[in-house]
């Protein structure tokens, strides 16, 4: 088996039942849960217009610079609901992906969504889409179809290391990634974090809220308050 030019079918996959209870919860929360980390880097934005967030577990593309011959591959293997991932190893020169192959992707194969680590193409009607696509730019410029390139094994997206199987969350915020394992363990964290959360956005509106807790904070952290105006 020759390294670089390798497809595994098969992943471990986080349990159904608990990919339906990530859905709806926000990715900062998520992030939150986990030490503040997990997210994708900001260059990954939204380019599509969801009325849902995306929700799954990563189907991992590692392909050449600029080619896309192994996202082809992609597509023949991958699976309903999956989180097509795609490390694209940095390049910014040329779209590896564009609407003839979303359309694929979409109508096909049901993918729950598309985070590419590089440029797309066709921006023009993908922006319009309900499928969540991910990327970092676009670019007119096309892609080879050369390879090498690998399908399900860890990856680098957003300087966030995938492994196939793990969850991926996203929203209008952005990328998080759950590794498969934590998946269980961390879901109530995120419930209950996400109903505090709605409980303080509701007492800031209405007014019972406060920070209390603030001045005892600053003062722990030896900031001064001065009551005058500031003069160099």
């Amino acid at each position: 088996m020759q390294v670089g030019k390798r497809i595994f079918l098969k992943r471990e996959l986080p349990d159904k039942e608990i990919v339906e209870g990530y859905k709806d919860l926000p990715t900062s929360n998520i992030a939150d849960c986990m030490n503040r980390r997990g997210a994708m880097a900001t260059r990954i934005k939204l380019m599509s217009s969801p009325t849902k967030e995306m929700c799954g577990p990563a189907f991992t593309v590692h392909n050449r610079p600029g080619d896309n011959l192994t996202i082809y591959a992609a597509l023949k293997y991958c699976h309903e609901g999956d989180v097509i991932v795609i490390d694209n190893e940095g390049d910014n020169t040329r779209a590896v992906i564009g609407e003839v192959m979303m359309t694929w992707l979409r109508d096909q194969r049901h993918v729950a969504g598309v985070v590419v680590d590089g440029p797309m193409r066709d921006i023009d009607s993908l922006r319009n889409w309900d499928l969540p696509i991910y990327a970092v730019s676009t670019s007119p410029n096309g892609p080879y179809k050369e390879g090498p390139g690998e399908i399900n094994i860890p990856v680098s997206c957003g300087e966030v290391s995938v492994n196939p199987g793990d969850l991926i969350v996203g929203d209008a915020d952005g990328v998080v990634k759950v590794a498969r394992e934590k998946t269980t363990e961390l879901l109530p964290k995120v419930q209950a974090f996400h109903q505090e959360d709605d409980r303080k956005t509701e007492s800031f509106h209405n007014g019972t809220g406060n920070i209390d807790w603030l001045d005892e904070e600053l003062k722990n952290k030896d900031y001064k308050i001065i009551d005058d105006i500031y003069r160099p």
